[in-house]
């Protein structure tokens, strides 16, 4: 089935708005490309749950990944039990000590921030038969316009840098690592990534040939049709041969990018001075967060920039949030109320970011299935908005 006969389709399904409706097709495509880099390479890529979290799809990405990414004991449980038999990473910016021992159970490669939680955790978690890694800065920018997203920038809590290294890696913790860790890329190709492993030779190549393996992080977008994967393909050789290391990918957004859709369908139309605003049911607030907090303009099928197109209208969420806007868009007809949007990319940061600020409800959860049908994963109600506040 094409892309555009999926998305005629979606318009036209009569489905309840707003809805999720994630693409399983789309995710298998994804998997394939990220298993064939693992087959060529000998790298393992995991999926970093903050992006994509829907364990419902978990049976469809399997085959294709070595097991998942998580940023604490929930997303570790939830990998270690959906995704049973692969690989359970954990990296988090500071372990509870009261998780810690939790936590153990379901992660079998823990991460540390800094040499002081090393220390803290570094033996218990070894005695437990645990890889232990630790984050590293590399700091080396290679992002520019959205700082909130940038590990190397200046004053980063994450990762230790060469200066901490040097004054706080003693040999007795040196001796507890298995591996390193960074992530510095958002949404990058794989030019970012040589120039980061650059700087990381630079300030921690005597290290690289003492440790087992090397995890490059995320924000590598591998399945984006104009990613450079033969540079990609020849980083991960390079540190192979150069230092003998087994290399962890694990991107998020590469897994789910552009398999997924938010159906949402217009409410009003209201004019003010030269700008006109529809408001849909979707709020980006709520449903999209990343669309307000990165920012960034997510595509909308049949759509254009402002003023591309005949017909210009600024789209718009429900809420009292004067910000709770999505951006200007143009149509080659003018919309009318009762309309359906399909914004697309919404498979990654979406229902695993999505609120009910406002008391806004949450959109149902589908997936759209190889045999065109759209299978009901989850459906919220007020009671998941009241077990929020108290009470439960």
């Amino acid at each position: 089935m094409t892309k555009h006969s999926i998305q005629h389709r979606l318009l036209s399904s009569g489905l309840p708005t707003p809805c999720y409706i994630l693409d399983e097709e789309k995710l298998i495509a994804n998997g394939k490309l990220l298993k064939q880099l693992q087959d060529e390479t000998g790298c393992k890529v995991l999926l970093a749950q903050k992006a994509f979290s829907n364990y419902d799809l978990y049976p469809v990405l399997a085959p294709f990944l070595a097991g998942t990414e998580a940023s604490g004991l929930y997303e570790a449980r939830l990998g270690a039990e959906e995704m049973s038999g692969k690989e359970c990473h954990v990296f988090c910016a500071a372990y509870r000590e009261d998780d810690f021992d939790e936590l153990l159970l379901y992660a079998d490669h823990i991460v540390f921030n800094s040499p002081a939680q090393l220390k803290k955790f570094g033996v218990r978690a070894k005695n437990a038969g645990k890889e232990i890694g630790l984050r590293i800065n590399p700091e080396c920018s290679t992002q520019e316009g959205h700082a909130i997203y940038d590990p190397c920038a200046p004053g980063s809590r994450l990762g230790t840098t060469l200066a901490q290294w040097q004054t706080e890696m003693t040999p007795e913790y040196i001796s507890l690592l298995d591996g390193l860790h960074f992530h510095t890329l958002c949404e990058q190709n794989s030019d970012a990534l040589e120039q980061t492993l650059s700087a990381l030779e630079e300030k921690f190549g005597f290290i690289l040939k003492s440790i087992k393996w090397l995890n490059m992080g995320g924000g590598h977008h591998i399945t984006r049709p104009d990613y450079d994967i033969a540079r990609l393909k020849r980083c991960i050789r390079h540190m192979q041969d150069t230092y003998h290391l087994e290399i962890y990918l694990e991107p998020g957004e590469a897994v789910a990018l552009n398999a997924g859709y938010l159906l949402t369908r217009v409410l009003d139309i209201v004019k003010n001075g030269d700008t006109t605003i529809a408001i849909h049911d979707m709020s980006p607030a709520c449903h999209t967060p990343d669309v307000i907090e990165m920012p960034y303009r997510p595509p909308l099928f049949a759509s254009g920039e402002a003023k591309e197109n005949a017909y210009t209208y600024r789209l718009a969420g429900p809420t009292c949030l004067a910000g709770d806007v999505v951006g200007d868009y143009s149509f080659k007809s003018p919309l009318s109320i009762g309309d359906y949007l399909l914004y697309e990319d919404m498979a990654i940061y979406s229902t695993c970011k999505n609120n009910t600020f406002n008391g806004m409800p949450l959109p149902d959860i589908r997936a759209a299935k190889q045999d065109g049908t759209y299978k009901l994963l989850a459906r919220f109600g007020y009671e998941d908005f009241k077990y929020r506040l108290g009470g439960k």
